[in-house]
Parts: structure tokens; C-alpha cells; sequence
């Protein structure tokens, strides 16, 4: 007796997934090109530089912290704690957790996560990105962009909003495109 195995093909959203980041990347490139590509000078940051990167750093303070709240609280409503210890002294079981806890705080969890793996890709393009002497535009739009979508991405994910925290992830996404295909081009247009 044969048994029919059934193959899966990919359906459209296989290939839009597939597609995406380099879609964004394209976006990004172009954006560049309205922005004004210059030549890689290397020098110290403006100061006008050095407050954006100061703006963004404390957005991004601010989101933590958002975040790092919203978790405690989380904790505290449901009586999920962070360690063991918490848990034995203050006499709950961890089978008391209710399932819409447990779903709260992996929300939090996946928030934490979330943020904290992309800010890795963004931390490391600022640390060139100011010294390049990029254009004001690109300089505004990609050092602001990242930080202020990540405020929109928390926000959208607290409040179970897929589509908006789809919009905010491929605004942070473009950010960071944008500064490393703004450092290639200004390299090869050197």
C-alpha cells in the first residue's frame, strides 16, 4: 500500500518573506540617493550629529525602560517571578501561573528579545556611521528613524497590533539599511 506524501510548494508569502529585506535594502539605497551621498571624509561628528546620536540614545532609554516596566508590572499582576528564590519566599507555585500570564509575559519576554537583538545591528553602524561625515537628510532620517520606530514596535506589540508592529519593524529594519548602504555608497563614490 503506497502512502501519498503530500509536497508543500511555497505560497506568495513564502516569496514575499523571501524578498523582503532585500526590498527594504533597495528601499534604503534609494532613499540615499535623494538624500545626498558624499564622499567618505573622515572627522569628528558635528555637534549637530552628536545630538541626534544623543536624541536617539535617550528614545531608546526611554523605550527600555517602557519595556523593563511593563514586564515588572506584568510580574506583579500575575505573580510570575524572576528566579526561584522569589518564588519560594513568597509562598506561590508556579503552577498557579494562569495561561493569559504565561502569554503576558512572553509577550514582555519577546519584547525584551526582540528589541535587544536588533539594537545589536544599529549600535554597530553608529559607531562608524557619525565619523563619516554623512549628509544632514540621511544623518536625520536614518539615526532618528531607528529609534522612533522601536517606540512604535513596543507600542504595537503591548497592544497585540501585528500589522502596526510589522510597519514599525520594517521602518527600524530600513534605518539600519539605510546607514550600512549609505557607507557603501559613500565608499565607492570616494
Amino acid at each position: 500500500m503506497e502512502v501519498e506524501v503530500e509536497v508543500e510548494t511555497p505560497n506568495n508569502s513564502y516569496w514575499i518573506l523571501k524578498a523582503y529585506p532585500f526590498g527594504i535594502l533597495v528601499l534604503a539605497a534609494a532613499l540615499n540617493f535623494m538624500f545626498g551621498i558624499d564622499p567618505i571624509q573622515i572627522s569628528h561628528p558635528s555637534s549637530e550629529i552628536v545630538g541626534l546620536l544623543s536624541c536617539a540614545a535617550i528614545i531608546l532609554v526611554i523605550n527600555h525602560s517602557w519595556i523593563m516596566t511593563v514586564t515588572e508590572l506584568t510580574r506583579n499582576r500575575f505573580k510570575i517571578f524572576a528566579s526561584p528564590e522569589e518564588r519560594v519566599s513568597s509562598r506561590h507555585r508556579k503552577a498557579d501561573i494562569t495561561e493569559e500570564g504565561i502569554l503576558e509575559i512572553e509577550r514582555c519576554l519577546n519584547t525584551h528579545r526582540n528589541t535587544t537583538e536588533n539594537i545589536v545591528y544599529y549600535i554597530l553602524l553608529l559607531v562608524i556611521f557619525p565619523f563619516v561625515s554623512p549628509s544632514q537628510l540621511a544623518a536625520w532620517g536614518w539615526i532618528l528613524l531607528f529609534p522612533i520606530a522601536r517606540v512604535g514596535y513596543t507600542y504595537s506589540y503591548f497592544h497585540g497590533n501585528d500589522n502596526t508592529r510589522g510597519i514599525f519593524m520594517s521602518l527600524a529594519l530600513l534605518s539600519v539599511y539605510g546607514m550600512a548602504s549609505y557607507l557603501a555608497l559613500s565608499f565607492l563614490f570616494n
